[in-house]
C-alpha cells in the first residue's frame, strides 16, 4: 500500500505548476504602438479625403491586389479603417472600440502600403481637373432701381393703408380687422391705434403688401398694386354706408 504523498506523485504531481508561464504584454505593447501610428497615419488620409470631397464626413474604399480598404471619416478624423481581405475575415485596423487581434493586423498591415498607393493615384487622379474651368464670369445686373421702386410704391401703399387705418381707429376702436374681396381675392387690413399693422392679400397664405417684416417681391406688387385703388373705392363705400346708416338714427325730441 502506497501512502497519500506516494498516490499524488503518481497521478501527475506539481511540476508544471512550477513553470514560467509567458506573457503577452510586450505583444500587446507592440500591436497598440503599432495600431496608433496607423490611425495618425490613416488620420492624415481622412482628412485630406475631407478636404477634397468638400464635407465633414464620409467614407471611401480602395481596391488592392489583396483586398479592399475602407475608410470612414466624421470631422476631418478617422472613424475607423477597415481591411477586408479576398480570402478571410475583415479586420478593423482603426476603430473605436477595440484594437484588432495581432496576427490579423499583421496580415492587413503587410497590404497597407499598397492601401496608401491607391490612395495616393485617386488624389493624382484628380490632376488638371479645374484648368479648364473658367473663373471669370458676366457681370451682374444690379436691383438696386427696381428695388427702389419697390419700396416707393409700397410706401406709398402703406400711406393708404394708414390713412384707412386712421379712419377705422377712429369710429371701430383701437384694433381690428377690414375685409373684402377684390377681383375674387380676399384683402383684409388689420390696424392697431391708427397705424396699420398689415394688408394681407389671399387670405393667411398669401401676400403681405404691407407688413411689420420683410417688404413683397417687385412681381407681386406689380401685380397687386393696380388693385389697391378698387381696394380703397370699396373701404369708401364701406363708410359711405356706416354715414348713412347713422343719418337714419333719430333720437326723437323726447329723447
Amino acid at each position: 500500500m502506497t501512502n497519500g504523498s506516494e498516490e499524488s506523485d503518481e497521478i501527475g504531481g506539481t511540476d508544471g505548476l512550477e513553470a514560467a508561464v509567458d506573457g503577452m504584454d510586450d505583444i500587446a505593447q507592440r500591436r497598440d504602438e503599432l495600431a496608433a501610428r496607423v490611425r495618425a497615419h490613416a488620420g492624415e488620409i481622412a482628412r485630406e479625403l475631407a478636404v477634397l470631397q468638400g464635407g465633414d464626413y464620409g467614407q471611401e474604399t480602395f481596391d488592392t491586389d489583396a483586398g479592399s480598404w475602407t475608410l470612414k471619416y466624421d470631422a476631418g478624423d478617422v472613424q475607423y479603417l477597415r481591411f477586408d481581405p479576398k480570402s478571410g475575415a475583415e479586420t478593423y485596423v482603426v476603430s473605436s472600440k477595440q484594437p484588432p487581434e495581432p496576427e490579423p493586423l499583421e496580415t492587413a498591415m503587410a497590404d497597407y502600403g499598397a492601401f496608401v498607393a491607391t490612395y495616393n493615384e485617386y488624389v493624382r487622379s484628380f490632376d488638371g481637373l479645374l484648368e479648364d474651368v473658367p473663373d471669370e464670369f458676366p457681370e451682374i445686373e444690379s436691383t438696386a432701381e427696381l428695388v427702389a421702386e419697390r419700396d416707393r410704391i409700397v410706401e406709398r401703399i402703406r400711406e393708404v393703408g394708414n390713412a384707412m387705418a386712421s379712419e377705422l381707429y377712429r369710429y371701430e376702436g383701437d384694433y381690428g380687422t377690414y375685409a373684402t374681396t377684390v377681383s375674387g381675392t380676399r384683402w383684409e387690413l388689420k390696424w392697431d391705434e391708427g397705424a396699420v399693422s398689415y394688408l394681407r392679400v389671399g387670405g393667411s397664405d398669401g401676400t403681405y403688401l404691407i407688413s411689420q417684416y420683410s417688404p413683397p417681391s417687385a412681381p407681386e406688387v406689380r401685380r397687386l398694386a393696380d388693385d389697391v385703388g378698387t381696394f380703397v373705392d370699396a373701404f369708401n363705400e364701406h363708410v359711405r354706408g356706416l354715414e348713412a346708416d347713422l343719418s337714419q338714427v333719430s333720437l326723437g325730441e323726447d329723447g
